[in-house]
């Protein structure tokens, strides 16, 4: 396979130029700068209202098609708003690129959600529950097997150990999740929506007053377990909001208290391999994400599940 170009602010800025109608005048054009977060494809800020982004490589072109459909499935049903694309083709051969409107607002990382912004991703994990799931297949969304919360726990467990001899975690907490309590957290059959997979901070857009305005990058959405939206936001705004979230939407105690021990492992996996060198992401943005996580919830002295809840 073909290595792809690097692009340039030059080849980006002669690439904007061809696609804005405000652009194609003598001048300048836009400014054009490379947004810092994410590395999976390239993207730029171009002046102050689009976002462009470029994909890497051929399987991301696919995907990258593939969520400008699903956008305009989802944007009806989530409440929150979803990137609009003003232009798309390819940048290189075989390499896609959208151009897409930017949403007002900062990351999830750089603003704390309000109890507002908790009824609104309350809304998005409705919305998402109410996505033809037949239709998102019917688009190439690829449907993804419930993790096992009892093959991650005993993958946690060293890596807990390693935390601890780091002195970044005491590993005693990951016993409150014994392998029974994993298994009876096992995923309920049946249950598969579209899930955004991707819920981090930085996929957030959320207002000066805490709202969130919008949600970014579906290009990872799968029909699946739904609890892994549920860890994800746990990751990105804290047990206590994604719980408070999730039970507003309509989750009971199994899928809330499953979604939290998914993040709950993932993070310390997801240290402890950083720490060895595994990995490029920040090792503070990753100790941020372990703390909220394991943010303590009232549901957590449930003893005992039964039935759906």
């Amino acid at each position: 396979m073909n290595q792809a170009p690097t692009p340039t602010a030059d080849a980006v800025r002669r690439l904007v130029r061809s696609l804005l109608a405000d652009a194609r005048a003598d001048g300048p054009g836009p400014e054009v700068r490379p947004v810092a977060e994410g590395g999976e494809h390239s993207t730029w800020w171009v002046g102050g209202r689009h976002v462009l982004r470029l994909a890497p490589d051929q399987e991301a072109s696919a995907r990258r098609r593939r969520e400008l459909r699903l956008r305009d499935l989802v944007r009806p049903h989530v409440g929150v708003a979803v990137p609009v694309s003003v232009a798309h083709g390819d940048w290189a051969a075989g390499l896609g690129y959208t151009l897409d409107t930017r949403l007002a607002g900062v990351t999830g990382e750089e603003q704390d959600v309000s109890a507002l912004g908790e009824a609104d991703l309350a809304a998005l994990l409705t919305g998402l529950r109410e996505v033809p799931v037949r239709q998102a297949e019917a688009l190439g969304v690829p449907r993804a097997a419930p993790r096992s919360l009892e093959a991650l726990r005993t993958s946690a467990e060293p890596a807990a150990a390693r935390l601890g001899a780091a002195d970044e975690f005491d590993p005693a907490r990951l016993t409150q999740l014994t392998a029974a309590a994993a298994v009876q957290l096992g995923a309920q059959p049946g249950t598969a929506v579209l899930v955004h997979h991707g819920l981090r901070g930085e996929h957030l857009v959320v207002s000066a007053d805490g709202r969130v305005r919008g949600v970014l990058d579906w290009a990872d959405a799968v029909v699946g377990d739904p609890t892994e939206d549920i860890a994800g936001l746990a990751v990105a705004v804290g047990a206590p909001a994604a719980v408070r979230a999730a039970t507003l939407s309509g989750y009971g105690a199994r899928p809330c208290l499953r979604g939290l021990w998914l993040s709950r492992c993932d993070t310390v996996i997801r240290l402890a391999d950083r720490l060895q060198g595994r990995g490029d992401t920040p090792v503070a943005l990753l100790r941020i994400q372990l703390r909220r996580a394991w943010e303590a919830i009232l549901l957590e002295r449930v003893t005992e599940l039964t039935g759906d809840d």
